[in-house]
């Protein structure tokens, strides 16, 4: 398939594939802090709509929230990373529910 091409054109092949992988990871790397971001507060409503012990069902139920929202990161990105980002996403929750009376009670229909 590239044995016709001359080495101009081989170098401008790879020249553009590293391009559009940089562009890619830009991409990712850029929308990482905004999914995070929207995480926390998805992270938080699931936790408030199943409480404790239901940890499978809100991971499905966020990660079916996520493809809904971000459907090209979806498609691109593995689950596993999704899974990371909410382990962060659930830090920072639990920090905010070991800080705030307000945010812990209403997580836990206290209101």
């Amino acid at each position: 398939m590239f044995e016709n091409l001359n080495l101009e054109q081989i170098t401008a092949l790879i020249i553009g594939a590293v391009a559009l992988v940089g562009s890619i990871v830009y991409l990712i790397l850029n929308q990482k802090k905004k999914v995070i971001e929207w995480l926390k507060g998805a992270v938080t409503k699931a936790e408030k709509d199943f409480g404790s012990g239901t940890g499978q069902l809100k991971l499905r139920t966020v990660y079916d929230w996520y493809i809904a929202k971000f459907p090209f990161l979806a498609a691109i990105l593995p689950f596993s990373v999704f899974s990371a980002w909410v382990d962060e996403a659930l830090k920072e929750l639990k920090k905010w529910l070991d800080d705030n009376l307000k945010i812990e009670n209403y997580v836990k229909n206290k209101e």
